[in-house]
């Protein structure tokens, strides 16, 4: 079948800015990870934590979305969210998911696959807490991931939320939000480069070791 929109098929770029070979990657890989993120953060990338997660259902179809890096951490990474979310239940049911990171103003991408598992309550609760009120609001009111009939229904739950803890110094978080982390078994760092010829770096964990390889791209 021909293409169809020869405008779509025509849109690319050349990768020219840097490279990434194998022998200046770090042997830890997360390590490796905060020096690209480092220079993300300076370089002002829009939204450098932003990141897709990928997720399996009782179906094996994948799903993946928009989720915000909140914490690097030396065994992983660690992100919030709804547990009663389809995500929620989709890592309950099977704890292997993906991360990718786009960093389109450097040229580079980052993939992790790794296993979850979620945070200890107290960490949650001190991430609940340090994040400002109406987002507090936002996620004891929202039925993430149900079928809602319209937008009033969930400014009125909303407003209902706000009322009930008007007068309250604090917000407690509710059992149904907290925090996950990632712990990597695989990371592939991607450098674009020149006529599609990109720099592929892979590295996977063999029994507490990384192994560093180059691919072809």
């Amino acid at each position: 079948m021909a293409i169809e929109r020869q405008e779509v098929a025509g849109i690319r770029e050349d990768y020219l800015k840097d490279s990434f070979d194998e022998k200046q990657a770090l042997a830890n890989p997360i390590e490796q990870f905060n020096v690209w993120f480092d220079e993300a953060i300076r370089a002002e990338v829009n939204e450098p934590t932003a990141m897709t997660l990928a997720t399996v259902d009782d179906q094996q179809r994948p799903h993946a979305r928009i989720v915000l890096l909140k914490d690097i951490k030396p065994e992983g990474f660690s992100f919030f969210t709804n547990y009663g979310s389809a995500k929620g239940h989709q890592m309950e049911k099977n704890s292997f998911v993906s991360l990718l990171f786009f960093w389109s103003e450097l040229q580079r991408q980052v993939r992790i696959t790794g296993k979850i598992e979620k945070l200890p309550k107290q960490e949650s609760d001190q991430y609940f807490q340090s994040r400002p009120r109406g987002s507090q609001i936002g996620a004891v009111a929202s039925p993430q991931s149900q079928v809602i009939p319209d937008r009033a229904f969930l400014e009125n739950r909303v407003k209902a939320v706000d009322e009930q803890f008007i007068d309250a110094e604090k917000i407690t978080r509710p059992e149904y939000w907290g925090g996950y982390l990632v712990r990597p078994v695989a990371f592939e760092f991607w450098q674009g480069r020149a006529s599609r010829l990109h720099d592929r770096v892979k590295y996977v964990s063999d029994e507490g070791n990384w192994i560093k390889e180059r691919l072809a791209p």
